[in-house]
C-alpha cells in the first residue's frame, strides 16, 4: 500500500516515537515535515523494514525533508514521569526543533497533549497510512538504534545490539545474571520474578 499525504497543509509535521516498550534505554521521537511533492514507493512504517532499507531512507528523508527534529527521552526522566509523558514530551521536543512550525500535527498512535495551541490529529497505525509519520518513525528508529548499539560497546553482555533494549528472553536471562545497569529503566519490571513478594 502507498502512503500518502494527510492534507493538503504545506506545514503539516507527522510524529512518533520509538522504544517506548524497551526495558533500557531512551524513549527517542521525531517530527518530520515533508514537501507536498515528496514520494517514496519503500516508505512505510519502520517495524515493517529492515534495518537496511531504514538506513537507506534516513540520509533522504533528512535530505528531502522541509525540516525535521529528533529527541531522545533517558531513563532516569521516564522513571520520574512515566513512559507515556515521556513518549509525549520526546514528541513535543521534536516538534519545538522544526523550522519553520507547523500548522498541523499528526500523530501515530491515540495519545497526545496539545502543543502550543496548534491543532493535531491522533492516527492508530498512523505510521503506515501517512509519509509523514512513517519518516517520523524511520528517523525515531534510526537514532534510537544508533545510540543503542553505542552503549552496547560498554555493556555486550546484554546484547543491546541485537535487541535494541527490548524485553527478548536473552536480555531477561542477562539481567538475572549481571543485574541492572545506569540504562535500565528502573520503574519497568526488568524481571517476571519481580511480581513475587518473597515471604
Amino acid at each position: 500500500m502507498l502512503l500518502k499525504n494527510h492534507s493538503a497543509l504545506n506545514l503539516e509535521c507527522g510524529t512518533d516515537e520509538a522504544g517506548r516498550g524497551c526495558l533500557a534505554g531512551p524513549v527517542t521521537a521525531a517530527a518530520v515535515i515533508l514537501p507536498e511533492s515528496f514520494k517514496n514507493n519503500f516508505l512505510t512504517d519502520s517495524k515493517q523494514l529492515s534495518e537496511i532499507k531504514r538506513d537507506i531512507l534516513k540520509p533522504i528523508i533528512e535530505t528531502e525533508a522541509l525540516t525535521f527534529g529528533v529527541t531522545h527521552i533517558f531513563e532516569e526522566e521516564i522513571d520520574s514521569i512515566n513512559i507515556l509523558n515521556a513518549s509525549i514530551l520526546a514528541m513535543h521536543k521534536s516538534i519545538m526543533q522544526l523550522e519553520p512550525q507547523p500548522e498541523f500535527i499528526i500523530v501515530d498512535g491515540n495519545r497526545f497533549k496539545p502543543y502550543e495551541n496548534i491543532p493535531f490529529d491522533t492516527i492508530v497505525k498512523g505510521d503506515s497510512k501517512y509519509l509523514s509519520i512513517a519518516a517520523a518513525s524511520v528517523l525515531a528508529k534510526t537514532y534510537r538504534d544508533a545510540y543503542m548499539n553505542k552503549i552496547h560497546e560498554e555493556f555486550p553482555m546484554y546484547n543491546w545490539k541485537k535487541n535494541k533494549g527490548y524485553p527478548t528472553k536473552e536480555h531477561r536471562e542477562a539481567i538475572r545474571k549481571y543485574g541492572s545497569t545506569k540504562y535500565h529503566r528502573k520503574s519497568f519490571k526488568l524481571l517476571p520474578e519481580q511480581l513475587k513478594l518473597n515471604f
